[in-house]
């Protein structure tokens, strides 16, 4: 076990290597993007230290070292999944249980992906890591977040993802630590990730002008909820909201093109 948690830590410790290599390496090139970036982190990385160390608490509950924590954030690196797989560490779970609940709760990354198609065009080499890093809070900084006039746009984006990811990792290992050495009672520490769900809903709810795709999603939930139950209800919401989101999409480009053609006339 002793072996195993050295190989851990000298693989930790090479894959930062490797970031801060990257990094002094193309300084130049970087150094903006990573300086831009920073500040629109700062919100994701008070939530992702605590929520990262809550998780990390519940992996030590469970019996396992920190570093297994930290190893975790760093290659799996799925939030709520991560929450969701600590509860997987158990004998009588099927691989399939597994992998079905896995899917339902990540499925809506189909939908983001979709919606990212354009802004991934200019990520280029790093596009790879930008879909593995792609989280909840990530994606609602590319929405957020303008890149500044001198920044190139791929290089910011990249910026915010590494920056998320590392703030996950951190917390996850603090929290890992402080539950060997502490004694914690993790009952209801994994709402942590759900009440920081809700505060990105409400600060864009406020930050945004449009609030129709907010309100299709609160009431597409709320339909599948009460038609498929509690259990069920990701997937017919995320689809439900997929075809209002497109239609008004469709119709709201014909009426500019209308408006166009109306203009030139």
């Amino acid at each position: 076990m002793d072996f195993i948690c050295k190989f851990i830590l000298t693989l930790l410790i090479k894959v930062i290597k490797l970031f801060l290599v990257i990094i002094l390496e193309t300084q130049n090139t970087y150094k903006a993007a990573f300086k831009a970036a920073f500040p629109h982190t700062l919100p994701v990385m008070t939530g992702y230290l605590f929520i990262g160390i809550a998780f990390g608490v519940m992996f030590a509950d469970k019996g396992y070292n920190f570093l297994w924590a930290g190893l975790m954030s760093l290659l799996v690196y799925a939030g709520s999944g991560q929450y969701l797989a600590v509860n997987f560490f158990d004998p009588s779970v099927s691989l399939l249980q597994v992998v079905f609940l896995t899917f339902m709760v990540n499925v809506r990354h189909i939908f983001y992906g979709l919606s990212l198609l354009d802004k991934f065009k200019v990520s280029g080499k790093k596009k790879p890591y930008m879909i593995f890093s792609l989280t909840d809070e990530t994606y609602s900084l590319y929405f957020l977040t303008k890149t500044p006039e001198n920044v190139d746009e791929g290089k910011f984006l990249f910026a915010l993802s590494i920056l998320d990811q590392s703030y996950w990792v951190i917390g996850s290992m603090i929290g890992g630590l402080a539950g060997t050495l502490i004694p914690f009672n993790s009952t209801g520490i994994d709402f942590a990730m759900t009440a920081l769900f809700i505060v990105i809903f409400v600060e864009q709810w406020f930050e945004k002008k449009n609030r129709f795709p907010a309100i299709v999603g609160v009431v597409a939930s709320i339909i599948s909820l009460l038609v498929f139950g509690k259990d069920s209800f990701i997937l017919p919401s995320m689809i439900i909201i997929m075809i209002v989101l497109l239609s008004n999409h469709r119709i709201e480009e014909k009426k500019n093109k209308t408006g166009e053609v109306e203009n030139n006339d």
